[in-house]
């Protein structure tokens, strides 16, 4: 994929890190918003994205919006008129803007991609199959076909594909087409599961790595007889068809210089060098934080044509599976960095003291 153009105040790309976290100017105070939770999620009711695309201040203002999205977890954007390929080209300029890797592009799906038959194609508003690698149309028609099994709601927490070696920065979904009610989804800050275990707690989370990968996908391919996209998916780290990675089980945000917990959900399988039932017990105490802390939540309840962007390396999301009529999107992935852990890095609640925002 070709990397979208910048002007020379972007992040330099590079693969060395750690690297200083980057700091706000202010130049998004002059736009209306307010803060969804104290700690996590901010929204912006009255900007459109295609005006920000096209100001002359395009890429000051998008490298401001990546830094707030980092330190907020997730943006949300009411009512938006945006193209699929402008919503690609601003999903990949938050991450160039913000430093990823040069070599660092869009995310292609393992499954749901362009490159599959007719037949297993999701389809867009529309009803035309999708010919874009770099879109995943999010479909609930098609979730229905491709998983004939549902993990537990609690197990739905993740954040995405973290089964590549080099996983997703920032992920843009706009929702086109909204059941009468359901089908909200939420956010859980990974910055502040971290910053509610305790200092024991934090030194051996600290220390461990963990085993990610995603066989649902290599099972959803076998079933429906195609294959997995081979790759590169993204990135030239990202190739192969097992899915699966090794990563810090917490890891520092470049964008903040911040702490999170990273190991949550449906493509963390395990820690590596611990016991299985000491990794059992550890990963569902951290999931019941995630699930049983409301502080440390946002939800969005969608209208049509609503975006949402988080940054995947400090935030969970989960879809809530409580609707019965249709749902659908298109969704941009932009591929980041290899996960690192950083032990000169601090906590959100570390440098933020006694402040919540």
């Amino acid at each position: 994929m070709s990397p979208v153009s910048t002007k020379t105040d972007s992040q330099p790309p590079s693969d060395s890190y750690p690297r200083p976290p980057l700091q706000q100017t202010g130049i998004l105070d002059l736009y209306e918003s307010f803060e969804v939770t104290p700690v996590i999620g901010r929204e912006y009711p009255k900007v459109q994205i295609r005006d920000l695309l096209e100001s002359p201040q395009a890429d000051e203002l998008l490298k401001e919006l990546a830094i707030i999205i980092s330190r907020r977890g997730v943006v949300f954007f009411r009512s938006q008129d945006l193209t699929p390929q402008e919503q690609k080209a601003f999903t990949d300029k938050l991450g160039r803007l913000a430093g990823k890797p040069a070599s660092s592009g869009l995310h292609i799906h393992p499954i749901i991609n362009a490159e599959r038959e007719a037949a297993h194609l999701p389809l867009d508003k529309a009803g035309t199959p999708n010919t874009d690698n770099s879109i995943s149309v999010i479909s609930s028609k098609h979730r229905r076909a491709t998983y004939t099994s549902r993990v537990s709601n609690a197990e739905e927490w993740h954040s995405d594909i973290t089964f590549e070696p080099a996983p997703a920065d920032y992920t843009s979904l706009k929702v086109h087409t909204v059941p009468p009610t359901g089908g909200d989804t939420l956010w859980s800050s990974g910055y502040e599961i971290y910053d509610l275990l305790s200092p024991p707690f934090k030194a051996l989370a600290d220390s461990l790595t963990g085993y990610y990968a995603q066989p649902n996908f290599i099972e959803a391919a076998k079933r429906g007889g195609y294959r997995v996209h081979p790759g590169p998916r993204g990135s030239d780290d990202n190739v192969g068809e097992t899915l699966d990675a090794i990563h810090p089980f917490v890891r520092t945000n470049p964008v903040t210089g911040w702490k999170s917990v990273f190991g949550v959900g449906t493509h963390f399988q395990r820690f590596e060098g611990l016991h299985k039932r000491e990794g059992e017990i550890l990963r569902q105490y951290v999931l019941e934080l995630v699930t049983s802390h409301h502080t440390a939540q946002a939800r969005l309840k969608w209208g049509e044509n609503d975006l949402a962007v988080w940054d995947n390396r400090s935030t969970f999301h989960a879809a809530s599976p409580d609707y019965e009529s249709d749902r659908a999107g298109v969704r941009a992935v932009s591929v980041g960095e290899r996960p690192y852990y950083d032990p000169a890095s601090q906590s959100r609640r570390e440098e933020l003291g006694n402040r919540l925002i």
